[in-house]
């Protein structure tokens, strides 16, 4: 089943900003399912989820715009392949590091992905220690390393799992409000360095990603497109949990990040 949503709501799914994605829509690359004659306002359609992914992790791979649009438009996989094949051949030569996106690009093309495993939950409000700031997303690892370092030292000896709030205009500005929190009891006292902050109570559907961040955003398109189709968007930010972080293990690939969507109330599937 495809719905199709706005395009705030697509800029969350896919980590494109709105800006990006008008300036896709301008260019003829990627455009909107549908455009309202009075107001101007797009809509995507999930279908368009895996396409949006494809454009943006060539784009972290700093293809140009002509050659990503030959991937996205290429008709026959050889074709596809052979641009592929000569850009990463350069980005390899210049760095070593675009060897994970590298992979997960692959993996993004090939058929039979499979389908994300979507649970409910109901999580009661509470209290905790946070960190907050309006953060860009090209400094988002450099802040939470910072955030969560004042957390584990203030919070030392609290056994609770860490998290962060993603604000709307994180996605859609590529800046926004970012709160990073660590549960504690309801009558923790003050700490020096950090904020007490009482987050609130809601219905989310919850995915797991497991491993590195490298194929983060899929997770968040496949979970959003769930969401979209099944369930009623929530108002208020995304929330992030980390069982098991860069704190907690050396190896990326022994990362897991729960991503919680907010919604309405938990759907009746039908199967």
């Amino acid at each position: 089943m495809t719905a199709t949503v706005t395009v705030g709501e697509f800029s969350r799914l896919t980590h494109l900003s709105v800006k990006t994605l008008h300036h896709y829509h301008e260019i003829g690359l990627l455009a909107p399912v549908s455009v309202d004659a009075s107001s101007g306002y797009r809509r995507y359609g999930t279908d368009q989820v895996d396409t949006a992914l494809l454009i943006r992790r060539l784009r972290l791979l700093r293809m140009p715009l002509a050659d990503v649009r030959a991937v996205v438009e290429a008709s026959d996989g050889p074709a596809r392949e052979e641009t592929l094949r000569a850009h990463l051949e350069r980005m390899e030569r210049e760095l070593a590091q675009t060897r994970e996106v590298v992979t997960s690009l692959r993996e993004l093309l090939t058929p039979g992905r499979p389908v994300i495993d979507v649970q409910y939950r109901f999580i009661p409000p509470f209290r905790a220690y946070g960190v907050s700031g309006h953060v860009a997303r090209d400094d988002i690892g450099p802040w939470c390393g910072y955030a969560f370092g004042k957390l584990n030292t203030v919070g030392a000896g609290i056994h609770a799992t860490a998290g962060a709030t993603y604000s709307d205009e994180f996605f859609t500005e590529d800046a926004g409000r970012v709160v990073a929190f660590l549960p504690v009891a309801p009558d923790q006292a003050p700490a020096d360095g950090v904020e007490l902050v009482d987050l609130p109570g809601g219905y989310f559907a919850v995915a797991v990603h497991a491993g590195p961040m490298t194929d983060f955003d899929c997770t968040y398109g496949a979970l959003g497109s769930h969401v979209a189709e099944y369930c009623e968007v929530a108002p208020g930010p995304i929330r992030e949990l980390y069982p098991i972080g860069p704190g907690d293990v050396p190896d990326p690939a022994d990362y897991l990040t729960e991503v919680c969507w907010p919604i309405q109330r938990i759907p009746v599937l039908k199967g």
